[in-house]
This record gives C-alpha cells, structure tokens and sequence, in this order.
C-alpha cells in the first residue's frame, strides 16, 4: 500500500514516481503530459520501491541490493534522498549494516517515515525531518517485504514472504500483537479505506487473501486468473485492483461480492498498482516491459502506456 495520497494544487507539478530496479534509478513522468523527465542515478545499487514527502519535494528510496526477496545476493543498508527539483540526491540513511530496506510508508498521522527491514525482521522508524532513525517495530518474522497501514496510524501489517504470514503491528506502542497464517508464500499487501479489510497474494494458487483486521482471520478467498502482486483499492472503496504478472492483467475485484468484475490486459509483467489522488486513473508499473500503464477507472481501459527506465517496480505520487 503506498501512503495517503493528496492533491496537488492545480498551478502546480504532479510527477509520477517510478523505482526503476533494473536501471539502479528513480524515474520521473510528468503526470498530466505522461512525459517521461529523468532518470535519477541511484550510485550502482537497487530500489525496489519509492515515497514521495507529503509536500512533493523530496522521494525516499531504500536500496534493497541486487536480489529478491529470501534468495542471495547484496544486502542494502541504506535509504536514499533525492531532491525531486534539482533531481540529485541529497541525503542518505545508514540503517548500520545489510538490512534490505524494501517498503518506505509516510505516517498517516504521526508523519513519520516507516521502512521494513527484513533482514531485522523489523520496520524501521525514522523521523523525517532529521534524517534519524528514532525506533523499530519488530515483525516477529522473516522476509517481512511490504508494509500496509491503517489510516488511523493505529496499526501496521507486513507481507512475511517466505513464511506466508502477515503480521499485525501496533504502531504507536511500537509492537508486534499477532501473526496471522496466509499460505507457504505470499506477496504484497494493501488495505481497505475503511481499514477493515487487509488484501495479500498467494504465491502458491491463483487466489487473493481478505483479511478481516477485527478478527485477525482469512475471511475469504478470491478466486483469480494468475498468481498476484501489487493491489490498490480504488477512492470510492467499491473495488480492488489486482496486477496479474503470469496473466498480464490487472483484475479488478468487487470489494462488496469479492468477485472478480474485470480483467485489464496491460504490457508484461504488472507489479504494482497507484491510484491517482483524483481517483480517476491508475497507475500500473509493467516490469519487463519498461512501461507504466494508465488505466482509466471508468471506462476500465488503458488510456495511455508511459515509457520508463528499465525494471519499472514501486510507484508513488509527488505533488505539492
């Protein structure tokens, strides 16, 4: 899930932000124009994913290293800061040694900035302004890779990949309450708009995890056409976008039947999804593709494919 979206003032830029893992590199599109700007060297190492500072200035990005998720390879231990106007970075957070940064969020309400740090089995906190980190929540779990928050700011849920497991954080206490069994492996996570419901997907069957966060219980299964990633519900709360990577497709799911209503075919292979702040277009990162795809969430249609750097993965919105 990426962090609450707002509008940008309408004098203003809007940038679509794109991690780029197989170019090392953040990209930056012009919103309205669907131009491609830049790229932003990222000096030799890989993030997977990005968040934009509530006011659109700056973007974090975690360096995870060259591998994915449970399997060897260089292990990130740093989080970079790239000054979105004059596109260089401009600061970096050591977290102390290899730790794979991966999912960077912005605090709902405390502001803060909430990074997973598998190797910990931790999210860490660091407080935006100085740059320092000021906590950690530990997961209770390996390989916890993304990271879902409440719109309260009360609660956390990490996507455990290896272990198949969520787990369920208390975010002001600072606190892991439970951990939840998925499946023998999953990926990504999401959250409703009304917090009661967590998405993940399962890796081993075509199917979506809905997660009842009263219950801390699988309340359902969604029958899907190909093993998922990235979600996003859209604004009005009626549906869940889904990108398919084995279908090339993103599902859209009716959040109040938990059927799938639509079946979007997109370039190869959709990791994950943003809605724009306006809640009228969506974005869809298509990795082997190097492109983003523009879906019109009316229409249920791709209106436009924006052409990126290589490996485009983690999305964020950044405007003031």
């Amino acid at each position: 899930m990426m962090a609450p979206l707002t509008s940008p003032k309408a004098d203003s830029p809007s940038w679509l932000l794109v991690a780029e893992k197989g170019g090392q590199s953040l990209g930056i599109v012009d919103a309205a124009s669907g131009k491609y700007l830049a790229s932003v060297p990222e000096n030799g190492v890989t993030g997977h994913e990005v968040i934009a500072s509530p006011d659109g200035k700056l973007a974090y990005v975690p360096i995870y290293g060259n591998s994915g998720v449970g399997h060897p390879g260089t292990d990130g231990r740093n989080l970079v800061v790239i000054d979105l106007a004059s596109r260089k970075i401009v600061n970096t957070v050591d977290f102390g040694r290899g730790v794979r940064p991966h999912c960077p969020l912005v605090g709902p309400k405390d502001g803060l900035l909430y990074v997973t740090t598998e190797l910990d089995h931790s999210v860490t906190v660091i407080d935006p302004k100085t740059l320092q980190i000021v906590g950690k929540i530990p997961t209770g779990q390996p390989e916890s890779h993304m990271l879902a928050l409440s719109r309260d700011g009360k609660r956390g849920y990490t996507a455990n990949v290896g272990p198949g497991t969520v787990s369920v954080l208390d975010i002001p206490a600072r606190k892991a309450l439970t951990v939840i069994s998925v499946s023998p492996h999953i990926q990504r996570i999401s959250i409703s708009l009304d917090d009661k419901l967590v998405f993940t997907a399962d890796q081993t069957k075509p199917q979506l995890a809905v997660i009842d966060t009263a219950t801390h219980q699988v309340k359902a299964w969604v029958p899907l056409a190909a093993a998922a990633f990235g979600t996003a519900p859209t604004l009005d709360g009626k549906a869940l976008l889904v990108a398919e990577p084995g279908a090339n497709q993103v599902a859209v799911v009716d959040l109040a039947t938990m059927k799938v209503t639509h079946s979007i075919n997109v370039p190869p292979t959709p990791q994950e999804v943003l809605v724009r702040p306006d809640g009228k277009v969506a974005y869809v990162s298509c990795d082997h593709s190097n492109q983003v795809a523009e879906i019109d969430l009316t229409s249920w249609k791709v209106s436009r494919l924006i052409d990126t750097g290589k490996g485009a993965d983690g999305l964020a919105w950044a405007g003031n």
